[in-house]
């Protein structure tokens, strides 16, 4: 039996030989990463830039951007390195440092998501006083307390994860994640698994359910309201419920493969479906705002229009 802080590094038992293809695979992988920072960058740059986009649901499109960068940093540079060596092992304290990453990047996504879904409820359901609801300060608030109160609870969650004594340092993964180092564990693990239950039930149920009400009541008024009313709401909330699908699609994927037997499922599927949220996520929310968001639209034909000149 050791403490975690005794076992020098992890072994990531997910990895396959691809032989000849690894340079080919790293290429792949390194232009996914090239073209997430490239997409997320620049849309931080546009909002930031624009001051006409220096509204509440732009500025929270911007900490939900800045997130993606933040998620995909705790993955890709690391999976870069194992595609191209020959030992897949990490060593204890990146492992830590990786799982408190991506599971911040989790929680403060859950939470920028329902602060978007309230945003819109205020948007759609109280048009007149909307600018006295969501005020600048607010937003800042909001912004800096998901931010915030995902760091402190992933913060417990990994400490609780690094006093474990192990009996093994072998992880079915391509990444560390929290539930394969609670499994390695021969010691008592009922406060993790009571503190996993709570964090999970603040940082994903707490958000989703604040995201059903909220859209419940979004419904309500569009059924009741104009064509206008409707068209507003169409278009401002579907590339949020499209991003918010995909992610929880994503979370159930992982979710689903960490906690019941997948050896029946081929090894390439398990690893698509494993790195799922954390590689199209971070693709796929500057896409789909990108392209659904009639003033981000307006603003890149602006500058093809000036580029052109």
């Amino acid at each position: 039996m050791l403490n975690s802080t005794q076992v020098p590094f992890f072994t990531l038992a997910a990895y396959f030989d691809t032989k000849q293809f690894k340079y080919l695979l790293f290429m792949f992988v390194l232009s996914l990463y090239v073209l997430i920072i490239g997409s997320n960058v620049l849309l931080i740059a546009v909002i930031c830039v624009n001051r006409s986009l220096h509204e509440p649901m732009f500025l929270f499109l911007c900490s939900l951007f800045v997130n993606e960068l933040f998620g995909s940093l705790g993955l890709f540079p690391f999976l870069l390195v194992q595609i191209l060596s020959d030992v897949h092992i990490i060593s204890a304290p990146l492992c830590f440092l990786q799982i408190f990453c991506l599971y911040t990047y989790a929680g403060i996504e859950f939470f920028n998501l329902a602060i978007m879904s309230y945003d819109r409820y205020l948007a759609i359901c109280h048009p007149l006083n909307y600018h006295s609801l969501m005020t600048l300060k607010k937003v800042a608030v909001f912004i800096a307390a998901a931010w915030i109160a995902a760091f402190l609870v992933v913060s417990c969650t990994t400490s609780l994860s690094f006093s474990l004594q192990l009996c093994g340092n072998v992880i079915n993964k391509m990444y560390c994640d929290n539930y394969s180092i609670v499994k390695l564990a021969c010691s008592d693990v009922t406060v993790n698994n009571i503190y996993g239950l709570i964090s999970t039930a603040f940082c994903v149920f707490g958000p989703v359910g604040i995201i059903l009400y909220t859209y419940m009541r979004i419904l309500k008024v569009c059924f009741s309201g104009s064509k206008q009313t409707r068209q507003k709401a169409v278009s401002t909330c579907t590339p949020h419920l499209a991003s918010l699908i995909n992610f929880s699609f994503g979370i159930c994927f992982e979710v689903l493969q960490s906690r019941f037997n997948m050896s029946s499922v081929p090894n390439i599927i398990r690893v698509l479906l494993s790195l799922y949220y954390i590689t199209c996520q971070p693709l796929f929310s500057p896409v789909m705002y990108g392209l659904k968001l009639s003033k981000i639209r307006k603003m890149w034909k602006r500058l093809f229009r000036k580029k052109l000149k």
